[in-house]
């Protein structure tokens, strides 16, 4: 979503291009009317740099004043209005077209192909990665890269698909195309998939920017020493400028490791990493960061401003009850205007339908702001009672059944959420 300095970035954007186009329709409709009123072929006389022409019976003259314009300044103002569409144009692109059109989610996965004792192991991170991207929200913005080679080469870690959304057959590819080999090389690829997310003109998600490590080593083989790992991930991420959050896999990592890739991923500021034991804990990890994460943030999101705005309604009701009508009509419409806040995150609920659990968590939301709106017209209801010096009982009746059907909706919605955090711990 848009912040404050983008409005002023779009307010900027509007003001050059407006002006700009201005300044182009008036040297437009100047030229052409000085061409039109040009006389083509009556008695003319001239006056310096004017000429006259006398138009009908009773000789009324008018007269046209040439200015002499060196080509050099035409060329100059032509430039000049050029640049300031040009200016216009690219700052409406960025701070408006390109923003509406960005994807709700950005995710890169890192994943880890340096050489372990199992290569068979490389094969359930492919599985597990081709089933959470086809889960994935249609409006996702999903990429590739891997890590793993010699210390010091340029291809130790390599981008395997850059972030592209709806067809995801590309990267269900490339992770089939995986192949182990080399040392584990963790920090250089964490630092070359933040640069991925900083090239310029690549924007930003509407919503979260986010990388996922899936990892078979929690040590990293060319850089041993903690303290400057920490520091460099740090010195990299806060130079990129953006909001990035990181969620680490590790998969079958060595007990003894363990205590490295946690230090790592403290690093990044990220949540201790999931262990998974074996392909089904895999997969249920790689799928609860990809598809369940987002749909329980856009579920708490939702909960979160449709409670505060009956919180609201519930004032209002109170100052109605005490009297005080201003204060009521000033509440209510705030509440009403908050309630709009919440449409990135029903239309993130709306992109992931494609399990059962995402589509009970959408159609509880959906229900529950219905409840909600319901509640904003009872005690609507409510107030214009009051200001017609009608009983209020009857309204206030209604108002405490809506409220109450509402409270049932949010402890069902409530109950759903959280049996869905539950399953990331529950056995297969």
């Amino acid at each position: 979503m848009l912040g404050l300095g983008d409005t002023y970035v779009e307010a900027a954007g509007l003001f050059v291009a407006a002006a700009g186009l201005g300044v182009a329709a008036y040297w437009a409709v100047a030229r052409r009317r000085s061409a039109r009123l040009r006389p083509a072929g009556p008695v003319t006389v001239q006056v310096r740099n004017s000429a006259g022409v006398y138009i009908g019976d009773h000789g009324h003259q008018q007269n046209f004043f040439r200015v002499d314009v060196p080509a050099a300044m035409w060329a100059s103002l032509v430039t000049l209005v050029a640049s300031v569409l040009a200016v216009g144009a690219g700052w409406l692109y960025l701070g408006w077209f390109k923003p509406s059109f960005a994807p709700n989610y950005r995710t890169q996965f890192l994943v880890d192909t340096a050489e372990t004792t199992d290569r068979a192991d490389l094969g359930a991170v492919t599985t597990a990665l081709s089933k959470a991207v086809g889960n994935s929200g249609d409006h996702d913005a999903l990429a590739l890269r891997r890590f793993g080679g010699e210390c010091g080469a340029s291809n130790n870690t390599t981008s395997l698909t850059g972030f592209g959304t709806g067809d995801r057959r590309p990267l269900v590819t490339a992770a089939s195309g995986l192949r182990a080999g080399g040392k584990p090389t963790l920090v250089r690829g964490i630092v070359e998939a933040v640069e991925d997310f900083s090239k310029p003109l690549g924007g930003k998600a509407r919503q979260v920017d986010r990388i996922i490590v899936v990892t078979r080593h929690g040590a990293d083989a060319c850089d041993d020493d903690t303290a400057y790992v920490e520091r460099e991930i740090r010195e990299r991420v806060g130079a990129a400028g953006l909001a990035l959050e990181f969620r680490v896999i590790g998969y079958q990592v060595p007990d003894g490791q363990h205590a490295e890739l946690e230090q790592i991923t403290t690093a990044v500021k990220a949540p201790p990493p999931l262990y998974a034991a074996n392909p089904a804990d895999l997969e249920r990890a790689v799928d609860w960061y990809s598809n369940v994460e987002p749909v329980l943030h856009s579920a708490a999101v939702i909960v979160d401003t449709l409670n505060a705005t009956v919180t609201n309604v519930n004032t209002a009701v109170d100052a109605v009850v005490n009297g005080r009508l201003d204060v009521a009509d000033a509440t209510l419409a705030q509440a009403k205007r908050a309630a709009d806040d919440t449409g990135a995150q029903f239309a993130d609920l709306t992109d992931r339908v494609k399990t059962a659990d995402a589509r009970e968590v959408h159609d509880r939301a959906v229900r529950l702001r219905e409840q909600q709106q319901r509640v904003v017209a009872a005690a609507s209801e409510l107030l214009a009672t009051a200001r017609a010096g009608s009983p209020l009982e009857p309204p206030l009746q209604r108002f405490r059944l809506v409220a109450a059907d509402y409270n049932s909706e949010v402890n069902a919605l409530n109950q759903v959420l959280a049996a869905l955090r539950a399953k990331l711990t529950a056995g297969p």
